[in-house]
């Protein structure tokens, strides 16, 4: 993994899912140092994109994470903030060709993004050859080489809703394989997002290897906690005011514009 980026909570040595949790749900401060605070919707408007920037400012989210136009904004807006800026890679159905994400991701570092958020090619990964499981695995490695170069993370998105429970450990060990700092559930634009069942899963292969993602239908704090429980070492949220607001008790607080991530 990784550890260019300093967490305010070690999950590098030994990781325990339990402790991670209780650690990050004990204040404000510590949930949002493990939320990525998204928007991925195709109709963000440069005003809403400032506002998810400055509101991660404010809170110390883990990264805004935002689509790839949007990245010269969001670096300007948390200039000088030391909250990096997301973006997304191979968005979101990850067909896209091998050179396409890295030319991709060199274009989103050198703009100032710093973690990648990549959908491996499931086509791929589905049709269940050496030769395409290698295809899969040379072109996240390719990614990794480009933004670790950098002083980038990656997490890779397996899009788990359309994998079944051997492919989900398959895109899982090669992931691991290819250098990947995170594996994560989803896009949030598929059939389906995270579930306790598939975040255990993962945590289960990477186990103190790399962070585990849980993305995709996660709007409240039962569902953060549940994630987190579960083995998640980050969650990727449009809600994120919304649940820290939940576990400072105030529920009524900082509506967030709702997004299907």
């Amino acid at each position: 993994m990784n550890t260019s980026q300093s967490l305010p909570i070690a999950e590098v040595n030994i990781y325990d899912p339990s402790t991670f949790a209780t650690n990050a749900l004990s204040s404000p401060t510590a949930l949002a140092a493990v939320l990525d605070h998204t928007l991925l919707k195709p109709e963000a408007t440069r005003a809403q994109v400032i506002r998810l920037c400055h509101e991660a400012a404010e809170h110390r989210f883990a990264c805004a994470m935002v689509n790839p136009a949007w990245v010269p904004i969001a670096v300007e807006t948390l200039a000088g903030t030391g909250v990096p800026v997301g973006v997304v890679v191979g968005f979101p159905l990850g067909a896209s060709l091998a050179a396409s994400k890295a030319d991709e991701t060199k274009r989103l570092l050198k703009l100032g993004a710093h973690d990648i958020d990549m959908v491996l090619n499931i086509g791929f990964l589905k049709s269940g050859s050496k030769e395409d499981y290698e295809a899969v695995r040379q072109e996240i490695r390719c990614v990794v080489e480009i933004a670790h170069g950098c002083g980038g993370i990656v997490k890779v998105i397996l899009e788990t809703c359309l994998l079944n429970f051997e492919e989900k450990l398959r895109a899982s060990e090669i992931a691991l394989a290819a250098g990947a700092d995170f594996i994560k559930t989803s896009t949030g634009f598929s059939a389906g997002g995270a579930t306790v069942d598939d975040i255990s899963l993962m945590r289960g292969v990477a186990g103190q290897r790399a962070g585990v993602k849980a993305s995709g239908g996660i709007r409240s704090l039962a569902d953060a906690s549940a994630m987190l429980h579960a083995g998640a070492s980050r969650i990727g949220a449009s809600a994120s005011v919304k649940i820290l607001a939940e576990l400072a008790g105030n529920t009524t607080a900082a509506v967030v514009a709702a997004g299907s991530y």
